[in-house]
């Protein structure tokens, strides 16, 4: 059994893109994560220690995404779970990466690509 955390909304500012443009001007990604863990470690100890402290998973996560930028949402999408998974409590991280200002010629809410990744398949 695991149990999850969720850490929704996470802003970084990032030059993702296959286009020059992307590269030079940069742009806003946003980052939901949903990680399975056993709290019932923390939930017992009342210890941070036992647990994945989230605070710190946040800013790795946003350094990993603002650093080297790339062409692809889908490599940054693997660079975020290979942080998550760093971590030996994380049996799995579910991946939201949205790109809200894509450059697509159409009227359109976000783009986003949610991946899954578990302790054995990190890079599967």
């Amino acid at each position: 059994m695991t149990d999850e955390l969720s850490v929704r909304g996470i802003e970084c500012f990032a030059h993702h893109g296959v286009f020059d443009f992307e590269r030079r001007e940069g742009q806003v990604f946003v980052v939901d994560l949903v990680l399975g863990i056993d709290t019932r470690p923390a939930a017992a100890s009342d210890d941070l220690a036992d647990t994945v402290d989230y605070g710190s998973l946040t800013a790795d996560v946003k350094a990993a995404v603002e650093r080297d930028p790339v062409d692809l949402i889908e490599t940054v999408g693997q660079r975020i779970a290979d942080v998550c998974l760093t971590d030996s409590r994380v049996e799995w991280a579910r991946v939201t990466l949205h790109k809200p200002d894509a450059p697509i010629d159409a009227t359109y809410s976000d783009v986003a690509l949610t991946i899954t990744r578990t302790r054995g398949n990190a890079h599967d």
